[in-house]
C-alpha cells in the first residue's frame, strides 16, 4: 500500500495518520494538510481497492483486514507510533487499530463515526446500494453529494460538485470493491469492545449530518473510557470540507490539549505482517 508522508521534517514529530471514509482516497484530507503539516508528520493514503491501491478485494473483506493492511504499511515506513484521524469508515479503521495494535496508537479522532450502525444510516446505505445495482455508477455518484453536504453549500457549489462527479465517475473504484467495502463498514460493531479502547478519543460530528445522526457520536463517546465529544452546528457529513476552518480549529485545539498517553511499545505486529 502506497503512503503519502508530508509535513514536519523532524523525525521526532508526532505522526498523524489520516483515513478517509467510503470513498477511500487520501485526497479527501486536502483541506486539512496545510493546517497539520507545520507541526506534524502527516500520512495519507488511498485505501485498498481505491485510487492508487486499486487491487480487487476478496469476498468477505473486513474492517480488521483494513486495519491490518494499514498497520503493516506504517511499519514498513518505519512508523511505530501514530495518531489516527478518521472520517466515518476511516474512524472505524482507527478504532479497530486501537484494539488490535493498541501499543502503536496514541490518540484517535473519529469524525462522524459510530458504535454500531444506526437504522437511519443503514437505510441511507441501502438506498445508495439500490441506485448502484439497479441504475448504475452515475446514479450512485450523483446521489453521493446529497448525503455528504448541506443543501445551501451544494446550491452555492454546483460547478465544483459537477467537476467532482465527473472525476469520481472516471476513477470509480469498481462495483465489487465498493460493495465489499460497504459491507465491511455496515458489519462493524464496537459495542462489545469499546471499553477496551483506552486511548484518548475525540468524537467530532456535525449536527446537520444527513447520513450519520450526530447522536451516534454521542453514543460512541459514552461507550469509550476516555472520549470527548465536539459537535459542529453546520457542515454536513463532510464538514471537514464544507467548514474546514472550524473543523481544523477544533481538531488542533484537541490535539494541543490532549496529552500523548500511549502505553510502552511492548506489543509487536504479528509475524505475518512484518516486513
Amino acid at each position: 500500500m502506497h503512503l503519502d508522508i508530508t509535513g514536519c521534517d523532524n523525525d521526532n514529530a508526532p505522526v498523524l495518520v489520516l483515513a478517509a471514509g467510503l470513498g477511500g482516497l487520501g485526497s479527501f484530507w486536502l483541506p486539512q494538510l496545510n493546517a497539520l503539516r507545520e507541526r506534524y508528520r502527516v500520512v495519507s493514503y488511498d485505501q485498498r481497492g481505491t485510487g492508487r491501491n486499486a487491487d480487487p478485494l476478496p469476498e468477505g473483506y473486513s474492517l480488521r483486514e483494513m486495519a491490518a493492511e494499514l498497520a503493516a504499511s506504517l511499519q514498513r515506513a518505519g512508523i511505530e507510533r501514530f495518531d489516527v484521524i478518521g472520517h466515518a469508515l476511516g474512524g472505524l479503521i482507527g478504532l479497530q487499530l486501537a484494539l488490535d495494535y493498541s501499543a502503536h496508537v496514541n490518540r484517535l479522532v473519529v469524525v462522524n463515526g459510530w458504535l454500531t450502525l444506526d437504522a437511519h444510516t443503514r437505510r441511507c446505505f441501502r438506498v445508495r446500494q439500490d441506485l448502484l445495482l439497479n441504475v448504475g455508477v452515475e446514479a450512485w455518484v450523483r446521489a453521493q453529494p446529497l448525503f455528504l453536504y448541506p443543501a445551501d453549500w451544494l446550491s452555492a457549489q454546483q460547478a465544483r460538485v459537477e467537476a467532482e462527479e465527473a472525476l469520481q465517475c472516471a476513477h470509480f473504484q469498481g462495483m465489487e470493491n465498493l460493495l465489499r467495502r460497504l459491507q465491511a463498514l455496515m458489519n462493524a460493531d464496537f459495542r462489545a469492545t469499546a471499553a477496551a479502547i483506552t486511548q484518548p478519543v475525540l468524537a467530532l460530528c456535525s449536527r446537520d449530518d444527513l447520513l450519520v445522526p450526530w447522536t451516534c457520536s454521542q453514543q460512541l463517546c459514552e461507550a469509550l473510557p476516555h472520549a470527548t465529544l465536539q459537535v459542529m452546528n453546520w457542515g454536513g457529513h463532510a464538514m471537514s470540507v464544507t467548514d474546514s476552518q472550524t473543523f481544523n480549529q477544533l481538531l488542533l485545539a484537541w490535539l494541543d490539549a490532549t496529552p500523548d498517553v500511549a502505553a510502552p511499545l511492548t506489543e509487536m505486529l504479528p509475524d505475518t505482517l512484518r516486513v
